[in-house]
């Protein structure tokens, strides 16, 4: 596969810069891979597109405030992104610098957080204090982690609305976007017409937003993220699909949580690290649907949905969402894919 395969041209006034007044007042992109067709909604019209019985899955991970701000010892600027806190006293980040730090480099962030760069894991970097719990100081001092694409420096209002309104575990450098959508007087509809739910957590990390390097898609190296599918989950998702209803990924973290469960061909818990990295040719072995938002070209996350609903529709249905003048990314609006691209041999 070429990755010019998951290409499009955004015009870049499309891309969301902020949220919505209502969360749940963004458009969504009704996606019928087995009728081969799609449809403009709003996205509160989901509650008629989902039927009781059905299994909506979230993603409860929660944001930290992962961006940091500071300088060397020798004064130079730099800026880091927390990629995942190790422990109490160590964290994994980016660091961008003019220069990057050497081992045993002393940094000062935010004016108040003195600690060491111990060693760097590839393109990462360990730092290591032990003032207070790296989760403390980052609440404290940290920034809303906003994606590179939204150009403005985060506000009050995004501490918010860069989390989803069940947002529990924190841990993430970046919102899992398709929940973002809900409120809570649209979860509440959901409950009251019998739709189930549950919550798998993957901690997502700011790889994320690395792009694939390359034009073989297969030769992509998948970045790996912390993944949490309990017992719960896999009970609920086996009673969803004994009684021939659906399973609903809400985007495309709770995809890949579900899937990476069920590698070795049967839904197990899972409490790990993932890097599955699904493509056109994977076998979907637990999603029978999954509510997204539009994502970047060249991405992994594209490819996802490309793998989920078909390259050909995806295309046409983004063609669509261009025309129509949808709003992209994070902060943008909603697609709906009713139905996988292949029925369950289940």
């Amino acid at each position: 596969m070429r990755l010019a395969d998951f290409d499009y041209q955004l015009p870049e006034e499309l891309i969301a810069q902020v949220p919505l007044a209502e969360r749940s007042a963004s458009r969504m992109l009704l996606v019928d891979p087995l009728n081969n067709e799609f449809s403009d909604r709003q996205f509160t019209e989901i509650i008629d597109s989902i039927d009781a019985g059905d299994l909506l899955v979230f993603n409860d991970t929660r944001v930290i405030p992962a961006r940091l701000f500071g300088h060397k010892q020798s004064g130079g600027q730099i800026e880091v992104m927390v990629e995942r806190v190790l422990d109490d006293a160590t964290l994994l980040a980016q660091i961008r610098a003019s220069k990057a730090p050497r081992p045993g480099a002393e940094l000062l962030l935010e004016g108040a957080i003195r600690c060491v760069m111990r060693r760097r894991e590839g393109d990462l970097f360990i730092l290591h204090q032990q003032e207070r719990p790296w989760l403390e100081l980052l609440e404290q001092y940290g920034h809303v982690p906003l994606p590179p694409y939204i150009d403005r420096v985060d506000a009050d209002a995004d501490k918010e609305r860069y989390q989803t309104v069940y947002a529990s575990k924190p841990g993430a450098v970046a919102a899992p976007t398709a929940g973002l959508h809900f409120d809570e007087e649209i979860l509440g509809r959901l409950r009251q017409k019998g739709v189930e739910s549950t919550h798998v957590t993957l901690h997502v990390g700011a790889g994320t937003f690395q792009p694939v390097r390359g034009e073989d898609v297969d030769s992509h190296i998948m970045h790996a993220e912390l993944v949490d599918v309990p017992q719960s989950a896999c009970d609920a998702i086996d009673a969803t699909h004994a009684r021939g209803n659906r399973v609903i990924a809400v985007g495309t973290t709770v995809m890949r949580s579900l899937e990476s469960a069920a590698a070795r061909g049967k839904l197990r818990p899972l409490l790990g690290e993932s890097s599955l990295f699904i493509k056109p040719g994977y076998e979907f072995k637990v999603v029978d649907a999954m509510l997204t938002n539009f994502h970047l070209p060249r991405s992994t996350l594209l490819i996802l949905v490309s793998a989920f609903a078909g390259n050909a529709l995806v295309r046409q249905a983004y063609a669509h969402a261009i025309e129509q003048r949808y709003r992209f990314f994070s902060y943008g609006d909603a697609m709906f894919i009713a139905n996988r691209a292949q029925r369950s041999h289940r």
